[in-house]
């Protein structure tokens, strides 16, 4: 990735010596930066507000509440997860981070989940169904509030971001359910193989 950067900068600076805009490029590039850091600030404050709200939840027993609300859904989604697993607690700290558009912050609380279905895994060599369909849910990025680009939209001037949140809501629970769906029926299309010398060994 350092190098495309690298390419285009390169580029840039060649083409504009070749085309006499140099000044545009240099303030391109001064503005960029100043864009950038106003960017990172905003997104500090809202990852930082956030995160703070969901360690308060987590403290106060509001993600264990919500927790015990999707164990009957968790247990439709996620079949191989032992009843009153800790995997299902992470399983939705992690969708209530993304739910909030924080992705950032739900990139850890995905992989303790997935070290956790690991664990449970009956084949340690491939990816059982819940560690794909948690996958799927992770990369179709179900979004309530999606704080991290209103905060982006916001620190670049708009005037109104807040203007995504309905249709962020429709595109992301259509992407959501159909991810779902679609890893449901590959499960039945591709069933794990099952290694004979295991069962005997069992």
């Amino acid at each position: 990735m350092n190098y495309i950067w690298y390419f285009l900068i390169v580029i840039s600076i060649v083409f504009g010596a070749i085309n006499g805009t140099l000044n545009e490029v240099a303030n391109s590039i001064f503005s960029g930066t100043a864009l950038a850091v106003k960017v990172v600030l905003t997104l500090l404050g809202i990852m930082t507000f956030w995160l703070g709200i969901m360690k308060i939840a987590e403290k106060s027993g509001i993600v264990e509440f919500i927790s015990k609300l999707l164990t009957p859904i968790a247990k439709l989604i996620f079949p191989e997860i032992p009843a009153k697993s800790p995997i299902i607690g992470d399983i939705a700290m992690n969708f209530s981070a993304n739910a909030l558009g924080l992705a950032n912050a739900a990139t850890p609380m995905g992989i303790k989940a997935m070290e956790g279905l690991q664990n449970i895994n009956k084949d340690k060599e491939s990816a059982s169904d819940s560690m794909c369909i948690l996958l799927a849910m992770n990369t179709a990025g179900f979004q309530l509030i999606p704080a991290t680009v209103i905060a982006i939209l916001a620190a670049a001037g708009l005037k109104n971001p807040t203007i995504i949140i309905i249709p962020t809501f429709i595109v992301t629970s259509v992407a959501f359910i159909s991810a779902i769906i679609i890893a449901k029926i590959s499960a039945k299309i591709f069933p794990p193989q099952i290694n004979k010398e295991d069962l005997n060994a069992d």
